[in-house]
């Protein structure tokens, strides 16, 4: 039987290759260092859960929500909740905002990257 890490790659490569139009708009200013010469992924698991985009340097994790989120706010609480507890910083989008307003989207995304991160304790 496979185990949670399996079933979520496999899912993963499936959303890679199924991509929304909103990430796809999204990748394609994000991908190569594109933003500020940060690292993003796209799909990416994270324990049972696969994160839209993720830059892993900053612990950023990008989350686009179409119309079925708009119904289910409590799932996406339990995995924001979730991926928080292990050191992330969860930004979500409504798709129409990829869609309307690309740059101001890539802006915040810009402005959260650079805010300066604590640095661990020697």
């Amino acid at each position: 039987m496979p185990t949670i890490q399996v079933m979520a790659n496999e899912f993963a490569r499936r959303l890679r290759r199924n991509q929304t139009k909103a990430e796809r708009m999204l990748w394609q200013a994000l991908r190569g260092k594109q933003l500020g010469g940060y690292r993003f992924r796209r799909q990416h698991p994270m324990g049972p859960y696969v994160a839209d985009f993720i830059c892993l340097e900053r612990k950023l994790i990008v989350e686009l929500d179409g119309d079925q989120h708009a119904f289910d706010a409590t799932r996406d609480k339990k995995r924001d909740d979730w991926l928080q507890s292990r050191g992330y910083f969860v930004l979500r989008f409504w798709n129409n905002e990829v869609y309307d307003n690309l740059p101001g989207v890539l802006e915040k995304l810009l402005e959260h990257l650079q805010i300066p991160q604590a640095s661990p304790p020697p």
